[in-house]
């Protein structure tokens, strides 16, 4: 081997590639570990919403500890505490509690910190993967693997691969540990007022594998698909669907689905039933409802109210968020935007009574059904065009 050519592989390595080709190859490896993180380990081990043949489900296992040196069990155990306690004090990550900055910036060190916690490893790592390439290799030598992926590096890239291995150890930090769990929480759009902070960042979840589809996903935690409007774009679901038509996987969960009777005169069991397991989409078209009461009365509040604007555009929030999270200024501020608009403090008292047909309380079934249909005959009784209609579609359910 001439000089040359020693020269070539240590600038190019064994494929040859120039600093676009290699940039291409970074973006592919990357895409196969975010795609790794969220068919096995978020979707398959966390939230059992797959079943994945040995196949792929080996493969994940293996790319994931060159690639990350992360232990099945710490993900999936960490992952679930992080649903179980969201936003609380008791959440390994979350920025609500520990501030953006720190989730952020030090997301992965958060994850390595509560590895270390022995109750929520016993309490919650149950069901993953067990067997003796486990225990003998990819959870006793983790550090190994990204050591190795270091070598594959630079043996494919040449010198090259050290940079290429660099974004390979930084990309899970900064889009799982620091985007999803810390902006993912922290800004966004929400298609469901789901228990905690969580939002969607963009529509399309392409970079981070579907999972910028975050307040979908903690709406419906056990669905093998994130995304649920028209216009919302999951890869990860893609993937997982093709694997499934050759027989690789198998969906287990996905997101209630509506169903309607049209013909339905009144409300009924069936009617409570399919409302209540249906109750985020309920009211997320509840809260369609809300926008279109707030449209027409704005005018009104505008000329007659003269109200400022800041103040309209904050109480327009305040009015789509759950009544029961109001902290009392914000309370007191609706109570100042209802004197002007009986039509709007409607809309918020009647959202308030429908919460609690799926609240654990003390009334009967029968009881239940009859708050229901009450509720529907006083919403079209009301006046008040959007109401009226998000009625007759509530009752109709089936």
């Amino acid at each position: 081997m001439d000089l040359s050519a020693v020269l070539d592989f240590i600038s190019n390595g064994v494929t040859g590639l120039g600093v676009w080709g290699t940039v291409a190859a970074t973006l592919i490896l990357t895409h196969i570990t975010i795609a790794s993180v969220t068919i096995f380990l978020h979707r398959h081990q966390a939230h059992r919403a797959l079943e994945l043949h040995a196949i792929p489900s080996h493969f994940f296992r293996f790319w994931l500890w060159l690639t990350t040196g992360q232990v099945t069990k710490e993900w999936a155990a960490i992952h679930r505490k992080h649903h179980a306690k969201c936003d609380t004090e008791e959440d390994p990550h979350s920025p609500v509690t520990k501030g953006i900055k720190k989730v952020f910036w030090e997301g992965a060190e958060l994850y390595r910190a509560e590895s270390k916690n022995k109750e929520t490893m016993e309490k919650y790592g149950h069901g993953t993967p067990d067997d003796w390439i486990e225990k003998n290799l990819y959870s006793r030598f983790s550090w190994q693997g990204v050591a190795l992926m270091l070598i594959l590096d630079m043996i494919l890239f040449g010198a090259k691969g050290i940079t290429v291995w660099a974004v390979q150890m930084l990309w899970i930090p900064v889009t799982a540990a620091g985007i999803i769990n810390g902006i993912g929480h922290w800004w966004g759009y929400r298609n469901y007022d789901c228990a905690d902070a969580a939002t969607n960042i963009v529509p399309w979840g392409i970079i981070i594998g579907g999972e910028e589809l975050h307040n979908n996903h903690h709406t419906y935690a056990t669905s093998a698909k994130l995304s649920s409007k028209w216009y919302e774009f999951d890869i990860g679901w893609g993937y997982i669907r093709a694997m499934e038509m050759v027989g690789l996987a198998k969906v287990k969960k996905m997101p209630p689905k509506p169903k309607f009777d049209t013909a339905k005169v009144k409300a009924d069991f069936d009617t409570l039933q399919s409302v209540i397991a249906n109750r985020y989409d309920v009211m997320a078209k509840y809260a369609k409802s809300v926008k279109h009461a707030w449209k027409e009365e704005l005018a009104q509040l505008k000329d007659k109210a003269q109200l400022e604007s800041r103040f309209l555009k904050s109480s327009r929030k305040l009015l789509q968020r759950e009544p029961g999270k109001l902290a009392a200024p914000q309370q007191q501020q609706l109570v100042e935007l209802f004197q002007h608009s009986k039509a709007l403090e409607t809309m918020h008292n009647m959202r308030v009574e429908l919460g609690v047909l799926w609240e654990r309380s003390h009334f009967t079934r029968d009881e239940l059904v009859q708050k229901l249909q009450d509720w529907c005959e006083r919403a079209e009784a009301s006046g008040i065009k959007s109401l009226q209609e998000f009625s007759l579609r509530l009752r109709s359910y089936a």
